[in-house]
């Protein structure tokens, strides 16, 4: 699981304007250029981890007769769980959030999931890893294009949904002790529609955000670099969960 905290932007009472404007237009293209950029790098990493001599220091490969099974390191494990860190300690440590700490908070964490997507990439062939990609960025389009453009209030859906998604990351933290297949079945399942549902809702949120920061440049850059951390881990989630059903094993 990479989504471990949603407390990036709070949500606002008061109704807001949707009307798109350009200045609107202008800010979702800077988030979704700042995901863009961060996807090249975290697959850039996945590849260099994945292979030698880094791979050795990160992942343990054992060829068995049922196929490539991958495990951690205890660096690899550092680095698996250094996210979760990073943003607790953000939220605790990280007292007034300026453009620049929270641009080095975006790219710490894309470094990091990226760097331990290398699992992934031993773990499933790449023409698999590829075709869920792909997939995962047409459902990204598509469900953020229906949180941008739709006027229906999706916050009551969103408030279920991060329930939910603390539900998983406390089955999914379990199922590391019980390894019940059922049980990853039933979270695999639950993490790509709560996944989807997380990135209608956070574009929504975005718009929302634009109108309340107004013209404050300061907070419009904060604004981008956690509107792009939010709709990152979103998208790296569906990808995970997605690979589960369609990846094919080495």
């Amino acid at each position: 699981m990479s989504d471990f905290n949603r407390g990036f932007a709070r949500p606002f009472s008061r109704p807001t304007d949707m009307s798109v404007d350009t200045g609107l237009r202008a800010f979702m293209l800077g988030v979704y250029n700042k995901v863009a950029l961060g996807l090249v790098l975290s697959g850039a990493l996945a590849w260099v981890t994945s292979h030698h001599p880094v791979v050795d220091y990160l992942f343990r490969v054992v060829q068995t007769p049922y196929g490539q099974q991958v495990g951690y390191t205890p660096i690899g494990m550092a680095l698996a769980f250094a996210p979760l860190l990073i943003l607790l300690g953000s939220s605790f440590f990280m007292r007034t959030a300026t453009p620049q700490n929270s641009g080095i908070l975006y790219w710490s964490i894309v470094a990091l999931l990226g760097a331990s997507l290398g699992v992934d990439v031993l773990r499933f062939t790449g023409e698999s890893v590829a075709t869920t990609f792909f997939v995962t960025a047409a459902a990204f389009g598509a469900l953020s294009l229906f949180g941008y453009t739709t006027k229906r209030d999706l916050a009551p859906v969103g408030s279920f949904l991060i329930v939910g998604l603390f539900g998983i990351i406390i089955a999914s933290l379990v199922n590391m002790f019980l390894h019940s297949s059922m049980l990853a079945f039933v979270v695999s399942v639950l993490g790509v529609l709560i996944f989807a549902g997380l990135i209608a809702w956070d574009t929504q949120r975005l718009k929302a955000t634009y109108y309340h920061v107004g013209g404050d440049s300061a907070a419009m850059g904060v604004a981008t670099n956690y509107g792009a951390l939010s709709l990152y881990l979103d998208f790296i989630n569906l990808f995970q969960f997605l690979l589960m059903f369609m990846g094919n094993r080495r």
